[in-house]
Formats: structure tokens, sequence, C-alpha cells
């Protein structure tokens, strides 16, 4: 802008000053977009363990709560699991058994070995003792 006739010489001194386009261009580089956003979620939300609602209420009716570690154990059972290529995983770690769809990383059911007197487990392609 020119201060003595305060005219612009230009249409970006224009949208410069009134648009402050310069100053949001500055803060949207630092800024990460939408889709990196979305992609870091995603990897945080998939690397961590779900219960189903049907596993956690198993897990209630069945008076079975986990302690820190086993619940780290389960975390690296289903990890040795998807580096084996499982889908569907029978992990188990001390007396209990967690059906876990691994691609999801999702327990599907939970019970305690006492409780299931036949111990046979159907509809899946591994299992991971810890």
């Amino acid at each position: 802008m020119n201060k003595l006739t305060n005219r612009f010489t230009s249409i970006e001194q224009v949208t410069g000053e009134y648009l402050h386009t310069s100053k949001h261009k500055e803060t949207a580089a630092n800024e990460l977009s939408f889709e990196e956003i979305l992609r870091q979620r995603q990897s945080d939300a998939a690397s961590e363990l779900k219960f189903s609602k049907h596993a956690s209420m198993r897990l209630m009716e069945r008076n079975i709560s986990l302690t820190k570690e086993q619940n780290d154990r389960l975390e690296n059972g289903v990890q040795k699991a998807v580096e084996k290529g499982i889908k569907d995983s029978l992990v188990m770690v001390d007396s209990l058994a967690f059906i876990v769809n691994v691609p999801n990383k999702t327990v599907v059911t939970a019970m305690d070995q006492k409780e299931t007197p036949t111990n046979i487990f159907t509809n899946i392609d591994g299992a991971v003792i810890m």
C-alpha cells in the first residue's frame, strides 16, 4: 500500500490487508490436514484392543476381571496373531479364554476355562497361548 495516497498497487495487497490471507496461509501450513488427522486417529484406534458388547457382557456375567498384567499379555497375544496372519484367534491367558477378531483387534467373547467343560472352540483359524 502506498502510505502517502492510501492506495493499493495490487489486488494482492487488498486481499492481504482486508482478508488476511497471508496469515491464513501461514497457519494452514503449520496445521495438519483433515486426512492426516483422520489417518492418525484411525491408526491410534486400530492399535488398541477393544471388547465387543457381547464380550463385555460375558466378562461381567462371569465375574472376570483382567489385571493390568493379564491385559498386557492378551494384547501381546493379539499382536502375535497379527504377525502370523491369523484372522480369528483363541488367545489363552492363564485360565481365561478369549476369542478375538484379529484384523479388528476386537475381543468377541471371553470365558473362564473352568466354566467351559467341553473346551471346544469353533470358528477360529489359530490359537495363541500366553
